[in-house]
């Protein structure tokens, strides 16, 4: 397969258009058009994964956190650019999901709920917009007469679908005026007349993606020379797509549990605990990595405990003080667990690609007592 085709595959799992703006995804290195038989799994590409990738004659590297951060300004063998550019000379190429599978159904923050036993958990913050475009609705006003057939053609468009049922729409009575100038060809009424229309206001919502084949139907079909419309945006605010994850646990359980079970999946060898270590968990919120800034929604929420990767001083303050236990796994840590399930998926979607997760991925610290 091609590294374009298999990128079709991952977008299914983790769509590009739910990475947060600052980040930077999809593929950064190589050839879309190159064939790949062999695919490595890895949270972040260091020499090392390089020097692993090159040794199982890997052709793509899925990494989850982008190889380049920030625009270079020069590619060399030493420095920064070092590994950048020992990808480009072996022809590896990488394809960074980060915060979109983060965000994600399916992903890293709904797999740390998992841990926790989290009932509908929803996003905490941090919201992006539905990777398949906003639903807009489009109202027109039709001559009581010509409504069904413009409805007819509306909906042949590509409007009207909700869910499993299809020529939504809404139908209010009501009375048009116009007056017709000089030039204009006035399906109803003359020139220099004012003219008052029995008409129906229809609307019916759109996919953004056949927003212009609905409306240019519309045109088409409607009777009058200029017809009136308007086509408004749709903003969800029950289904959003964020970072993190928050809610009632199914079953309330002692925080001691819990952490069995966080050792259990993610393999953490230690921990860091804010606050409370005695407590029965009720309410809680995760976040993989880095999530410190939205603390305070967690606070807010009165949440008992807060799983994360890592925090500021000043944020695991505020969550002492508000009485929020918080249990710190180290940023990748939290992460990296999650890798075992995307490798599946993938598995499951590329027949005949190797796909193998990396064994030189590793978290930077070691955690040892002193």
């Amino acid at each position: 397969m091609k590294i374009n085709e298999i990128a079709a595959v991952i977008e299914k799992i983790a769509p590009l258009a739910l990475a947060q703006d600052w980040d930077n995804v999809g593929l950064l290195t190589g050839d879309p058009d190159k064939e790949i038989d062999s695919i490595l799994i890895t949270i972040d590409v260091t020499k090392d994964v390089v020097a692993e990738a090159k040794k199982l004659g890997i052709d793509l590297i899925l990494s989850y956190h982008p190889v380049i951060w920030d625009g270079l300004k020069k590619i060399t063998s030493d420095g920064a650019s070092a590994v950048v550019y020992e990808l480009i000379r072996s022809g590896i190429g990488v394809y960074s999901i980060h915060t979109s599978l983060d965000v994600a159904a399916g992903g890293v923050n709904d797999a740390l709920a998992d841990i926790i036993g989290l009932a509908d958990p929803e996003p905490i913050g941090d919201y992006v917009d539905d990777p398949a475009g906003p639903w807009y609705k489009l109202i027109t006003f039709v001559p009581a007469a010509d409504v069904n057939r413009v409805a007819e053609a509306i909906h042949a468009a590509g409007a009207g679908a909700i869910g499993d049922y299809a020529k939504c729409s809404f139908r209010t009575e009501g009375t048009g005026t116009f007056l017709s100038l000089e030039g204009a060809k006035p399906a109803i009424g003359e020139q220099g007349k004012l003219e008052t229309v029995d008409e129906i206001r229809f609307e019916s919502v759109v996919g953004a993606a056949k927003v212009s084949a609905v409306v240019a139907a519309m045109r088409k079909a409607h009777p009058y020379e200029m017809p009136a419309f308007d086509v408004v945006r749709h903003y969800d605010v029950e289904s959003r797509f964020g970072l993190g994850r928050i809610g009632p646990l199914t079953t309330p359980k002692p925080l001691s549990e819990i952490i069995g079970r966080i050792k259990e999946v993610t393999g953490a060898c230690a921990i860091g605990i804010i606050g409370s270590q005695k407590r029965t968990v009720r309410t809680a919120a995760v976040c993989a990595g880095s999530c410190g800034k939205i603390i305070q929604t967690v606070i807010d929420r009165q949440c008992d405990l807060y799983l994360t990767g890592e925090l500021k001083h000043h944020q695991a303050l505020a969550a002492r003080e508000a009485d929020v236990t918080c249990i710190c796994l180290s940023h990748t840590v939290s992460e990296r667990f999650a890798l075992k399930n995307l490798a599946k998926l993938l598995k499951n979607g590329l027949k005949g690609v190797t796909i193998r997760q990396s064994r030189k991925d590793t978290d930077p610290f070691v955690w040892k007592a002193i």
